[in-house]
């Protein structure tokens, strides 16, 4: 008897398929709609999550087919203009899950040049997209049977097919024994992180060792077994089957060239410990610390990326500097992999017997005690209050959630929480949302409904910005308290240059919260300036917007709830009470944090200018320096012809021959460690005087690697430092005959550059128009991305001098034609 059946079910069909095998054929039979509707278009798709206003849309509109209901058609239309305000489409930027920092997954998964793997289950999944050639996955104890049935009908020839240590365990050795079985050129690597990473860290199942494995594969049948470790020397007695051999995880491309050219089944055991179970066992004292640190010399460092393209590590962080972009070291973060020692630059330096430097804590400069505070007004609970607290994995969101679950528990409200995880573990975006009503039997549902949230509370940036968070905001209800400090993301250890949207991501929330209700401050600095860590951000958040009246639980409850937590309390109830203070009097803010200042830029052209004339007589002598002035001026006076009253040309012709004239040679890498910055930078950075290693690949003394056709780098001990210092002296043969560094080829470039870049500047300044301004600005800037050593440094050269090409075309084009006298 019925017209029309909706069937609304997660992921793929099952009663749908169903009802429609009961009812095919009968006359009278009703519509049925689920995945599709009635027109064969989507409308519960398979893939994703079904979200509440897509059911009740779906629902809604054809009941109102049916009732005509003018109630029931303007609650549609509502919903609609909520959807519609309130996803705007593809995240401005996406917080995506990476590796730990120090992660074997980091070196494991990379395969050669013109080989591609697949993915599985585990955390080596998230190598998809990470540019590392690696596809698909499939369910756990299936990896690699999709080659099996996929070989036949490829070009291919061979895959690489990762696989987890528990994986293999559970039901994946059972795929490799197909493999065998079919005969397919595949080789497994078997990533032993003597830990099941991605659940918390347990135990294999039963204690499988690395060792055990490899017995295990030769037994199956496998043609070839290698076992590719960061620490060869645990082998060293250890019995493994006959033809088993032992690599260095340096050599890992020449072991997986080898074995793809070995027809069937191959197996690489990748032995390297999970790097958060590293730090979970060295709290315990149950694993060895190395003591040694990496450490960055920014004057030295160019801030090319090699690092982060060597290593995938996300400890790398940005460190900006009058000079530019430059990179740093989070020792916080840091698992000790030197992973990132690889990266071609002579920047690296390890030192031992130190320990990372806190920060000085400035609790002392914060007004003790609440006794001047106002207790604000908390919201109704006259219908369930929805919050949703935002974040990045592993910075204490979910501990935020827990304490005020417990502080409604005490306070004799209900509560009700869920956990959007999605992978947060490693770094990726957390969404808890939370709803606390009077009595349990308020609360129907947990998850914040489209435009539902009264609070959000967001401790990132990107996270806060995304659809899934904007969605559930509306401006006539939502308001927001937003940590505004900008945290990269993964991405950065690729895309050197990255930069967040920042003014785009707070516009987006700021449009969808209620007006002047909400606020945004760094309360990563300031916890990071009041407590040595920033770890005390989302507490401080939480405070910020109690003190504002827009957390529906008293602050007695609260605090006794982070006691109950257990987890740093006294630094929690200090954070929390901050953030009370700081929001009732915000001008404690800026007063907290002033030490920590941003690098000075120069505001006029003049100024840039004048600083770097003077770095360039440092350089080299005054006579540099003059060249430098000398060759900016026709553009200068240019610019002032075409753009009365702007510098933005000078500026970017300023700094890019600036950074061409002050290139880091043998000279300039010897006194930039011996002038007494890198000594200041150490002591910034670590407590302990400490043995100093430098990681330098000097021209006459090291060698070519075959297997990447880089200079190896060497280690240079403390003595190295009295030889720069003398090395230093000798800048004055820069680019003379007696100059037995300038002959190189990189040299070589490094001067042409320079003429070449001074004859471009007096080109433009012959040419330049209002017209082309914009044009010219571009064409002097792509210069600026020469960076790097060696071969980072050629090849960076030629990608700009391909842009500066196209560029100089486009500003020829609207060049005016000269006389045909010139």
């Amino acid at each position: 008897g019925l017209d029309l059946i909706i069937v609304v079910e997660e992921k793929r069909s099952l009663i749908e398929a169903q009802a429609r095998e009961e009812l095919y054929g009968l006359a009278d039979a009703p519509v049925i709609v689920g995945k599709y509707d009635e027109h064969k278009q989507w409308l519960f798709p398979s893939k994703g999550a079904l979200e509440p206003a897509a059911i009740g849309l779906a629902i809604g509109e054809r009941v109102l087919r049916l009732s005509g209901d003018p109630e029931l058609k303007s609650r549609l239309a509502r919903l609609r203009q909520l959807a519609g305000n309130a996803l705007p489409g593809a995240d401005i930027m996406q917080r995506t899950p990476y590796f730990c920092a120090g992660c074997p997954h980091n070196s494991s998964t990379v395969v050669p040049q013109g080989s591609r793997a697949y993915a599985g289950i585990g955390c080596h999944y998230m190598a998809q997209w990470m540019d590392r050639s690696t596809l698909g996955f499939t369910q756990m104890g299936g990896e690699g049977a999709n080659w099996v049935g996929e070989a036949p009908f490829s070009k291919t020839g061979h895959v690489f097919q990762n696989i987890g240590d528990g994986t293999y365990v559970h039901s994946g050795s059972l795929a490799i024994r197909a493999a065998v079985a079919s005969g397919v050129n595949i080789t497994y690597k078997i990533l032993f992180n003597d830990a099941v990473a991605m659940t918390g860290g347990q135990a294999l199942d039963g204690g499988k060792t690395a060792p055990q494995i490899a017995h295990e594969m030769v037994a199956e049948g496998a043609r070839r077994v290698v076992v590719v470790t960061d620490e060869p020397e645990k082998y060293v007695g250890v019995p493994l089957p006959r033809g088993v051999t032992v690599r260095h995880r340096d050599d890992l491309d020449e072991v997986q060239k080898t074995l793809r050219e070995i027809p069937g089944t191959t197996v690489l055991i990748f032995d390297q410990t999970c790097a958060a179970e590293k730090r979970r066992r060295r709290k315990r004292g149950t694993y060895p610390d190395p003591d040694k640190r990496v450490f960055i010399n920014p004057a030295v460092c160019e801030g090319c990326g090699d690092c982060g393209v060597q290593s995938n590590c996300v400890a790398i962080l940005p460190l900006e500097t009058d000079l530019g972009r430059k990179r740093k070291i989070d020792q916080s973060a840091c698992n000790k992999d030197f992973s990132c020692l690889k990266g071609f630059c002579p920047s690296f330096v390890t030192v031992e017997g130190v320990r990372p430097a806190k920060p000085r804590a400035v609790a002392a400069e914060v007004p003790a005690g609440l006794a001047d505070l106002p207790e604000p007004a908390l919201p109704s609970l006259d219908k369930p209050y929805q919050m949703l607290i935002t974040g990045i994995g592993g910075t204490g969101v979910v501990t935020v959630m827990a304490v005020l679950g417990e502080a409604a528990f005490l306070d004799g409200k209900a509560f009700g929480g869920m956990e959007m995880t999605g992978m947060a573990q490693k770094g990726g975006a957390v969404a808890c949302h939370a709803r606390i009503a009077r009595t349990p039997d308020d609360i129907h549902a947990i998850r914040t409904s489209l435009g539902g949230s009264d609070l959000v509370l967001g401790g990132d940036l990107v996270v806060t910005a995304s659809p899934a968070i904007l969605g559930t905001m509306a401006a006539g209800r939502t308001c927001a308290v937003v940590n505004s400090h900008e945290i990269l993301t993964g991405d950065f250890t690729r895309q050197p240059a990255l930069q967040l949207p920042a003014r785009r991501m707070r516009r987006e929330i700021e449009e969808r919260a209620v007006a002047g209700r909400n606020w945004f401050f760094d309360a990563h600095r300031l916890a990071e300036r009041v407590f040595g860590d920033s770890i005390g951000a989302n507490m401080l958040l939480l405070g910020y917007a109690y003190q504002l009246g827009l957390v529906p639980v008293g602050a007695a409850a609260i605090e006794q709830a982070i006691e109950l937590n257990g987890a740093a309390v006294e630094m929690n109830r200090r954070a929390f009470d901050l953030g009370r203070r700081v929001a009732h009097d915000p001008g404690l803010i800026d007063g907290l944090v002033a030490a920590q200042s941003q690098p000075a830029i120069a505001g006029t052209a003049d100024d840039l200018i004048a600083r770097r004339a003077a770095f360039l007589a440092r350089y080299q002598d005054e006579a540099y320096a003059e060249r430098y002035r000398a060759s900016l001026s026709a553009i200068r006076a240019a610019e002032q012809r075409t753009k009365p009253g702007e510098d933005a040309l000078a500026r970017t012709a300023a700094e890019t021959l600036f950074k061409l004239m002050a290139y880091k040679d043998e000279y300039e890498v010897a006194r930039l460690y011996t002038d007494g910055s890198f000594a200041v930078a150490l002591k910034e950075q670590f407590d302990g005087g400490g043995r100093v290693t430098l990681h330098l690949a000097p021209p006459l003394l090291s060698k070519v690697d075959p297997a990447t056709g880089r200079p190896k780098k060497l280690a240079f001990g403390p003595w190295i430092l009295p030889v720069l210092r003398q090395l230093a002296k000798f800048k004055r043969l820069r680019g003379t005959a007696w100059d037995v560094f300038g002959r190189s080829t990189e040299r070589r470039m490094e001067r042409r550059l320079i003429i070449e870049y001074e004859a471009l500047l007096a080109d433009v300044a012959r040419d330049l128009r209002a017209d082309n301004h914009a044009t010219a600005v571009a064409l002097f800037g792509a210069a600026r991305e020469i960076k790097g050593f060696g071969p980072v440094k050629l090849a960076s050269m030629e990608r700009a001098k391909r842009q500066e090409a196209e560029l100089f075309e486009r500003f020829r084009a609207n060049a005016p034609v000269r006389a045909a006298a010139e």
